[in-house]
């Protein structure tokens, strides 16, 4: 791999002077230059496309995967892939073509995020560097930009967040291979320089995962509703109307996300027109009310393919992505429409399954497969949020979903990355924002201490988990730069209180206290300082380690100060959240945790025993009750079907988590349904409901703790985790005379298998060194 230093001596090219606008379009670039190649040397290309590109060599497009290099503010970093092209030099000559796409340099579709004014706003422009390793061992690398020639593409327009409108008249056949007659194309033009530092990506590439036929297809029509507060009306030449105009739904059966395959046997000059969206009315009528006031309408994952009518055409959109269910395809003729018009072609990071859940409750399956869609639906280089609307790098949404998804899925890379871009984005004062990458927003609303979290969680779990220093190594100076920041926003209490807190909790209002931002914060803030204690511990730190315990000590004691009537044991205000954050996080003491887990369950089942958290809360209230004995209160509070309930997702036939819990007379005025931020119940099911537990002290990553809680209405539960020294796995199975508890684990892991209160093993224990078997488990008399 080069050095990184080297980078620096790229030069950067552009190829056109406007800027594509939601009002004016301009086509992305064809970029290409042709050389004759030494078939006895190596040839290792190293490429950068501002915002994305796609890379072909004497035709064929070896691009890495879908939206390369990487989604970052060049201001901050900017990101360079690496190809070894030496296996295309046999025929004497290599032909390079790049297409430049806009990417996060130039996004329209990101103007209620400020990406539209960022400074860093740019036209597409690339970067080229051509090493050749001779046979002699003799290595030499060349700026090669500067010999590219351009033309317009027909592509013409793309938007990550938009869409991608694109003419197939204006194709140049062969332009990306050798002895193409590009003598009337333009040279290029030096760009400015990106002000970022240079990288080799290494997160995780976009792969396609799945192809999907649709599930049904039929006429329809649009929902006409449209809410527009941007106000923005254009009238430009491909703009398309389809506000209660009938269409072919193409219903693929998963809200998910990905790109499209188009294939049809088209005219010449036919306009297709796609409009992708993940809400169907219960009326029938697919809509996009739920994204359409982010943008233009029109403009709202949109696909615009115009036919060139020679034979059977095929086309994958560039540039963008969609979340969606369904698909409205207008300007189809009868004899167009089949089941391989339109085809899905599901992606995400590639990341690989690490652990899973199934259980004899389909209502938790359900859940489980939903958690799973929206972790990899919401997972393109870093966890966002909402795929149809915003995909944007949320931080208090990765932060309370970093467990769970080192638990199920493999982003340490992806993670890694980010972390970067996370600490790239700190403001000099130690303030971190709600959105990275962002070019500026995110600072006076979005983060606070529950948001901030997102960085010392995925260190810490990574460490926790897998045993990784690396990615808090990178980011231990960030680390004690935000609690040096966090210092000074203390109140003369003592406490903290900025940002966001228990954001969407159901029927907020007088019925339903809502834990103050106060104490979030607060308690937030003594958990980051808490786990960067022990990082820096790790990292050989002591200095910053002193530090953060100090400020974790004095967060704990103003909190008890100031919201804790230990007479009762409870918290003030009496609500979920604020009971099991300040059990969860250590503001009790471990004497009077289980009095104060009493009252949360107290308080649980004077809501009928129904959730009434919002995120923060739904992070830990299922963890708290099953600690302490109510097992089988957080299994009703989850798998109920009335509202609220995880339960009345499944119920209502969802396929992902949608991003809050709504009454059966709103669900005609949806938010998004494809969020991530309330799946840490799959935590719950693997470590609680089948009780496989990794790191349990956190004291070491290969020990495991087998504690399954055999909830009454389960006649089976079963868990695996793949760790460092192999997969783990637990299953339990009621029978006639007990439990059956099987166990499964690698040579390399230590711990004990601990049954729950109540129960003891055949023999009369209730622990056992951990060991792979089989063991009987009785009721204690």
């Amino acid at each position: 791999m080069m050095n990184n230093d080297r980078l620096n001596d790229a030069v950067f090219y552009r190829a056109t002077e406007e800027l594509n606008t939601y009002e004016k379009h301009v086509p992305a670039p064809y970029v290409r230059y042709e050389f004759k190649a030494d078939p006895d040397s190596k040839y290792r290309l190293t490429v950068s496309g501002l915002g994305f590109y796609e890379l072909f060599v004497n035709g064929k497009n070896i691009t890495k995967g879908v939206l390369a290099p990487y989604i970052s503010n060049p201001d901050d970093l900017v990101y360079f892939d690496e190809y070894d092209v030496s296996g295309f030099v046999s025929g004497g000559t290599l032909a390079v073509g790049l297409v430049l796409g806009n990417g996060m340099l130039n996004a329209p579709g990101g103007r209620v995020w400020d990406f539209d004014i960022a400074k860093f706003r740019n036209v597409p422009c690339f970067a080229a560097l051509l090493t050749r390793a001779g046979a002699d061992g003799t290595e030499e690398t060349e700026d090669i930009g500067s010999r590219f020639v351009s033309h317009p593409s027909p592509i013409l327009f793309d938007d990550i967040r938009s869409g991608c409108f694109y003419n197939a008249n204006l194709e140049c056949p062969g332009w990306a291979s050798p002895g193409y007659d590009d003598g009337a194309w333009s040279p290029v033009k030096k760009a400015e320089i990106p002000r970022g530092e240079r990288r080799i990506c290494e997160a995780d590439p976009i792969a396609v995962t799945e192809e999907r036929r649709a599930r049904a297809i039929r006429k329809a029509v649009m929902d006409p509703r449209f809410d527009n507060r941007g106000n923005m009306r254009l009238d430009t030449e491909y703009k398309f109307d389809c506000k209660g105009k009938e269409g072919v739904l193409f219903d693929f059966g998963i809200n998910t996300t990905g790109l499209c395959r188009l294939k049809l046997n088209g005219k010449k000059g036919q306009r297709v027109y796609i409009q992708f969206c993940e809400y169907m009315t219960s009326a029938g009528e697919p809509s996009v009310i739920n994204s359409g006031s982010f943008y233009p309408y029109g403009y709202s994952q949109a696909l615009l393919y115009i036919c060139k009518g020679e034979a059977e055409e095929t086309f994958v959109p560039s540039f963008c992505y969609y979340g969606y269910q369904y698909a409205m395809v207008f300007g189809l003729e009868e004899e167009q429409i089949g089941e391989d018009t339109l085809t899905m072609l599901r992606a995400s990071s590639d990341l690989k399954d690490r652990g899973g859940f199934t259980c004899s409750d389909p209502v938790m399956n359900a859940l489980g497969d939903m958690v799973r869609t929206s972790d990899l639906s919401n997972f393109w280089f870093f966890p966002t949020d909402c795929p149809h609307r915003e995909k944007n790098g949320w931080t208090g949404d990765a932060a309370v979903s970093a467990e769970r998804v080192l638990l199920t899925l493999t982003p340490e890379k992806s993670y890694r990355e980010w972390v970067r871009n996370i600490c790239a984005s700190q403001r000099p004062n130690g303030a971190l924002p709600g959105i990275v990458p962002t070019g500026g927003w995110g600072f006076r609303w979005g983060n606070g201490p529950a948001w901030d979290n997102v960085l010392s969680e995925i260190c810490w779990q990574a460490y926790r988990l897998r045993g990784d220093l690396s990615i808090a190594r990178e980011a231990s100076d960030a680390l004690f730069s935000y609690l040096n920041y966090l210092t000074k926003l203390r109140d003369e209490d003592g406490l903290i209180s900025y940002g966001l807190g228990d954001w969407l909790q159901p029927g907020r209002g007088a019925d339903h206290p809502v834990a103050p931002t106060l104490l979030t914060s607060s308690i937030m803030g003594l958990y980051i300082a808490s786990k960067s204690a022990d990082l820096f511990g790790a990292l050989g730190l002591p200095l910053q380690k002193g530090f953060a315990l100090r400020l974790k000590e004095e967060l704990i004691s103003a909190v008890r100060a100031h919201f804790i009537d230990f007479a009762s044991s409870a918290v003030s205000p009496r609500c979920q959240t604020a009971q099991a954050m300040c059990i969860y996080y250590g503001v009790f003491t471990e004497d009077e945790k289980a009095a104060a887990a009493k009252v949360l369950a107290d308080i649980v089942r004077e809501c009928g025993g129904h959730l009434d958290c919002g995120m923060l809360g739904l992070r830990v209230v299922f963890h708290v009750l099953s600690d302490f004995g109510y097992g089988d209160l957080a299994y009703q509070m989850i798998t109920r079907t009335d509202y609220p309930s995880y339960g009345m997702f499944v119920k209502r036939g969802h396929t992902s988590l949608p991003e809050d819990f709504r009454p059966d007379s709103e669900i005609d005025e949806p938010n998004s349904l494809n969020h991530h931020f309330f799946g840490d119940i799959k935590s719950w099911f693997i470590q609680k409901a089948a009780g496989l537990c990794v790191n349990p002290d956190n004291t070491d990553p290969n020990e495991l703790l087998i504690c399954p809680d055999f909830l009454q209405a389960l006649t089976f539960a079963e868990a695996h985790y793949d760790s460092l020294c192999g997969r783990a796995g637990v299953r339990w199975e009621k029978t006639a005379a007990g439990v059956l508890l099987t166990v499964s684990v690698p040579e390399g892991l230590s711990g004990a298998v601990r049954l729950p209160a109540g129960w003891t093993f055949d023999d009369g224990q209730t622990k056992k060194p951990l060991a792979s078997g089989a063991y009987e488990c009785v009721r204690k008399e």
